[in-house]
């Protein structure tokens, strides 16, 4: 039940296609395969209001953060988080080449004590995305 979660500075609205980059990183988070695609959700929100090092209006940032259920090794946690931020940097990598411009990812895990949820999503996937 991994989670990409984008914020980004709105200033990037006109820059950048956000849906793509939501698609890109879907993308390669289930050809890791330390992912179940049935359970990928990316999102991304922008934030109106920032400030940047300077604080000139034209910089602008994409911070990932990957939410993801405690239980995998150290191998599979490096080859997740490098392969979602392989396809940022590459998808970004026009943008950063010419303007100020800032890409983070974290990961993030989850303690399966303290997290509930239901879905019903796979009844309506093919097979072979459970």
């Amino acid at each position: 039940m991994p989670h990409l979660i984008i914020d980004y500075s709105a200033n990037l609205e006109k820059q950048l296609d956000m849906g793509g980059l939501c698609g890109a990183l879907k993308d390669a988070a289930a050809a890791t395969g330390v992912f179940p695609p049935a359970g990928i959700r990316v999102r991304a929100y922008a934030a109106d209001h920032v400030v940047i090092a300077d604080g000139d209006p034209s910089h602008a940032f994409v911070d990932i953060t990957v939410r993801l259920a405690a239980g995998r090794d150290h191998a599979a946690k490096t080859l997740a988080t490098d392969a979602v931020f392989e396809a940022a940097r590459s998808y970004t990598a026009d943008l950063m080449a010419r303007a100020p411009f800032m890409l983070s990812l974290e990961l993030r895990e989850m303690d399966a004590t303290y997290s509930r949820k239901a879905s019903s999503i796979r009844d309506y996937l093919p097979p072979e995305m459970h």
